[in-house]
């Protein structure tokens, strides 16, 4: 029974991932604002509700896979030495997003356009940013070893580093793609180490 489930799950994964595909190329090519989710579901080739069985709203059909992302950069900081460098652990905790960059810059370009374009979409953007600063709060007070409910550096720290991803982001798509992502994030979560450590980095 449990293997039935699971195989249930993968096939609802590809079909959400399928559905998904299309929306954002119905984004991109027409707008975001001017494509109904009864335009989703014939570019699809499927029912309206059908699609809505998949995704709530249009908005989730290019947000929905953000979902897990808080989890993998909170996951990915437990993963971090403990004896490396708070800073550095935080900065390599975005790796999994990067990672998506690495593989398709083109798509990490387009999606960020369409969300920077679309006021609905960066307000569910912001919404599910602040989901991964609590779990990514967590993770430091847990590096820490601090209670994160009367210590505000894990939610500092963790608002910091992910606002730092942001401004990059910004200027990555502000310049078409022209400039490295990873540099800028690598420039953005630098800024964040106080200048007397970044000094002692140098010398």
């Amino acid at each position: 029974m449990p293997q039935i489930s699971a195989t249930r799950e993968v096939a609802r994964s590809a079909v959400r991932a399928e559905l998904a595909s299309v929306a954002l190329q119905q984004f991109l090519s027409r707008g975001f604002e001017r494509v109904t989710v009864s335009d989703l579901a014939v570019a699809a080739g499927v029912s309206r509700s059908t699609f809505l069985r998949y995704f709530d709203t249009k908005e989730d059909a290019v947000l929905g896979a953000l979902d897990p992302k808080g989890e993998l950069i909170a996951g990915a900081l437990r993963e971090r030495p403990g004896s490396e460098p708070i800073w550095a652990a935080l900065r390599r905790s975005l790796d999994p997003l990067i990672d998506e960059y690495r593989h398709d810059p083109a798509g990490a370009l387009n999606l960020a356009r369409l969300i920077g374009q679309s006021t609905a979409l960066r307000s569910g953007h912001l919404e599910k940013q602040r989901r991964w600063r609590g779990l990514m709060a967590a993770a430091v007070a847990e590096r820490l070893g601090v209670d994160e409910a009367t210590d505000l550096r894990p939610a500092v720290y963790a608002a910091a580093t992910l606002e730092a991803l942001q401004i990059a982001t910004d200027r990555w798509v502000a310049s078409d793609g022209q400039l490295d992502l990873i540099a800028l994030v690598d420039e953005a979560t630098g800024l964040l180490i106080p200048a007397s450590r970044r000094r002692t980095a140098r010398q």
